[in-house]
């Protein structure tokens, strides 16, 4: 795995050094996986290919130094533990709603002495009660539709930071929907990235979204609400 995860960071331009940590934390999350359902890619190229190096290539498109970012949704610590290995100088949230991740997550950081992170267990639109329009930028490699995406993270988001949300490419139709939703809570869509992960023919697609106006009051809702009811 760290030969092939050199061969994807030199193609990104980024410090080959960092395999050996980024390896380090594929293997605890394989190891955990063992217990605890974190995720169904298992394979170690795939895992490098598709978890971490899909992770990375974020920082083509996304200048994280002296910023605050929250990881919405992380789960295993997609894309933002990568992100944090590959560069230490950012403030880092790693957000999700299920205790057991967070905690294995906290102990992940301690193993691999990550320093910046705050791993939070809460729902997403009940962090952003407290945390409103406080990062720099909101990320999310999570699997809800766009428009339930932007609702949860553009409130978190400050006036000219971005939303980074990680799609598949064939997300044209759902980019379109939620388009709406984008304009409601104070973004514009900036640009659509497709781009193929490093070592692999495997293409993805990054939607990023500029905050360019306050997230009205009453934003975002209850998630019942978001989800019967999207914008």
């Amino acid at each position: 795995m760290q030969e092939l995860l050199k061969k994807g960071l030199r193609e990104l331009g980024l410090d080959t050094e960092k395999a050996e940590t980024l390896a380090h934390f594929a293997a605890l999350m394989l190891a955990k996986n063992a217990v605890m359902n974190l995720t169904r890619i298992t394979e170690p190229d795939a895992v490098a290919q598709l978890h971490l190096l899909d992770s990375a290539a974020l920082l083509r498109f996304a200048d994280l130094r002296g910023k605050k970012a929250v990881d919405v949704g992380t789960g295993a610590g997609f894309p933002g533990m990568p992100l944090r290995i590959l560069e230490p100088d950012f403030d880092l949230t790693l957000l999700d709603s299920l205790g057991k991740r967070v905690e294995w997550l906290r102990e992940a950081c301690d193993t691999l002495s990550l320093r910046r992170v705050e791993c939070v267990h809460a729902r997403a639109e009940e962090f952003a009660a407290e945390k409103r329009e406080q990062f720099d930028f909101a990320l999310s490699r999570a699997v809800a539709n766009l428009q339930v995406l932007c609702e949860l993270c553009l409130p978190l988001v400050c006036v000219g930071g971005r939303f980074l949300a990680m799609k598949s490419v064939d997300s044209d139709e759902e980019i379109n929907a939620a388009k709406n939703a984008v304009k409601t809570l104070g973004g514009k869509i900036a640009a659509i990235e497709d781009y193929t992960i490093p070592t692999s023919s495997v293409v993805h697609r990054l939607v990023i979204i500029e905050k360019i106006a306050p997230t009205p009051k009453g934003y975002p809702r209850a998630f019942a609400k978001i989800k019967k009811s999207p914008l």
